[in-house]
């Protein structure tokens, strides 16, 4: 008897990162390692799931930067040229290993993988991955939800309310443009929630979004059943709570199952370890060394020592990890369906990215999950948050309290020392576009694609991202270059507008570089 529903949820999320005028990028390569450690090796489960007639329902956001990228010619070329290097390294490893049986083994685990990952790009999904995952949403096993424009933190950008509109109404349409129809769910950036926020959702047909646990719990009035069920906001739109049980064991660096050390430590690449001249072809043209993705030794234990990986014994242990978390998630429906006197919804949302890029393992851990969700017991069944509201149309109504995922819970990872100079030029950008979106209702060929090109780079300045890498202390000099570039732009358009003096060079070259988004509309911000 099924006495609560399980809702995974996967964020796919990446900046727009590409780079025309250089031919090799380094942050390009946050994509090309996210498309064979994460989304193909997703499809692939889902491919073994639908052929095995396993029940299965996940949802997961793709954001429009990412679907951007899974589009673009350049990047789908420069992603081929990426993994045959790979497929080569991965040959040249099974020959150096040859001798040594502890290595071997996970060099042909490699060889195997980057194979599959081209063979999968090319042939399959015609180097389109958003074909795969359009399948599944046509089977219904899959739910694919949108995200901001650009993962603007929308909490941050509200001071004009135009801004927060324009990220959703941005995202509503490039998300029609992909599945033909309007998305029914989004993944708030960061989980980025103030009141009101909901009414601006529904005017774009939304019927659901997710908040963090304490989003849910501080709501205006008191939620009957915790994040156990949705809060309906006055607008009409569900806000789903994250259960912290259920993510802690999966994100917890003390108490997670990814910081086991049977599995693959995550830092210890060949492209540090190896002979400069031996691997030099395969990290970045200037001799940066680079992670490859080819790794040879386990977490073992909080030491700088680590034992060689065993693919096999890794294997094993995500289906140890996968029984325990089953078995919690039906002995934590048993007990809330017997005090809430309802079935409840589990909601565990995560990164999509930390499955096989940060937790090598954990698309094996999630395929066992599901399996074991659909065979060994009856209690618990997978949902999607749309099929919960079919089965529970009435819920509590409230606002939730204004919050995000990030650390302590609200603005301060998007908004501190060292980022928060970025916000008094989002700002005015975002006036400065308001008024000439109203002011030019019909502007002739050269006004329009100037005009459009500044919603272009006001949408990439906001990128949430920026102010995330400049907090983190990594990659700062790439995050403040972009955002200056972004703003820089936007404010050398407005004043060619001004100034009657269009340049059409100009916004043929931005047209060139920044071609996000090829049928926006300045006009989102009208």
């Amino acid at each position: 008897m099924t006495k609560g529903f399980l809702s995974f949820v996967l964020h796919a999320h990446l900046p727009y990162v590409r780079h025309p005028e250089h031919d090799d990028f380094l942050e390009e390569r946050w994509f090309y390692e996210a498309i064979t450690e994460t989304y193909v090796p997703l499809l692939t489960m889902m491919d073994g799931l639908e052929r095995d007639n396993v029940y299965f329902r996940l949802t997961m956001s793709l954001t429009p930067p990412l679907l951007s990228m899974m589009t673009d010619p350049l990047l789908q070329d420069r992603y081929v040229r990426h993994i045959k290097r790979l497929v080569e390294l991965a040959e040249k490893e099974v020959w150096r290993t040859g001798s040594q049986p502890e290595f071997n083994r996970t060099a042909h685990m490699y060889l195997n993988k980057f194979r599959h990952a081209r063979r999968m790009f090319e042939e399959k999904y015609g180097r389109n991955l958003i074909n795969g995952f359009k399948h599944f949403q046509d089977i219904a096993s899959l739910e694919i939800i949108t995200c901001g424009a650009t993962h603007g933190f929308l909490p941050l950008l509200r001071v004009s309310p135009e801004a927060v509109k324009g990220q959703i109404e941005m995202a509503v349409r490039h998300y029609t443009d992909h599945f033909g129809r309007a998305p029914r769910g989004i993944w708030l950036p960061e989980c980025g929630y103030f009141p009101g926020l909901d009414d601006v959702l529904a005017r774009y047909g939304i019927k659901f979004f997710f908040v963090d646990s304490h989003a849910i719990i501080h709501a205006d009035s008191r939620p009957k059943y915790g994040v156990y069920s949705p809060l309906y906001c006055p607008s009409g739109i569900a806000a789903f709570g994250r259960d912290y049980e259920s993510s802690k064991q999966v994100w917890s660096a003390q108490e997670g199952y990814p910081g086991d050390g049977c599995y693959r430590d995550f830092y210890r690449d060949i492209g540090f370890d190896l002979d400069f001249e031996y691997i030099k072809p395969y990290i970045h043209r200037d001799g940066i060394r680079i992670m490859t993705g080819v790794k040879y030794h386990k977490i073992t234990g909080k030491t700088s020592h680590k034992e060689p990986y065993d693919p096999h014994a890794a294997w094993e242990k995500t289906a140890e990890h996968a029984g325990n978390f089953v078995f919690n998630r039906v002995k934590q429906a048993e007990y809330l369906c017997n005090v809430m006197n309802r079935q409840p919804i589990i909601v565990a949302p995560y990164d999509a990215e930390l499955y096989g890029h940060w937790w090598y393992e954990g698309i094996d851990w999630l395929n066992f999950v599901i399996r074991k969700m659909a065979c060994d017991q009856d209690v618990v069944k997978l949902i999607t948050p749309l099929e919960f509201l079919q089965i529970y149309p009435k819920n509590q109504m409230a606002y939730p309290s204004e919050s995000s995922w990030g650390n302590k819970g609200y603005a301060d990872v998007w908004c501190n020392q060292s980022n928060d100079w970025i916000y008094r030029h989002l700002h005015e950008a975002a006036w400065r576009i308001t008024e000439l979106a109203r002011k030019f209702q019909n502007p002739d060929d050269n006004l329009r694609r100037t005009l459009n090109q500044m919603a272009r780079e006001l949408l990439l300045a906001q990128s949430s991202d920026w102010a995330f890498i400049m907090n983190s202390g990594t990659m700062v000099e790439y995050a403040v270059k972009r955002t200056k570039e972004h703003i820089f732009r936007f404010n050398k358009l407005y004043d060619d507008i001004l100034n009657l003096r269009l340049d059409m060079n100009f916004v043929s070259e931005l047209e060139w570089k920044d071609n996000i988004f090829p049928n926006i509309d300045y006009k989102i911000y009208g």
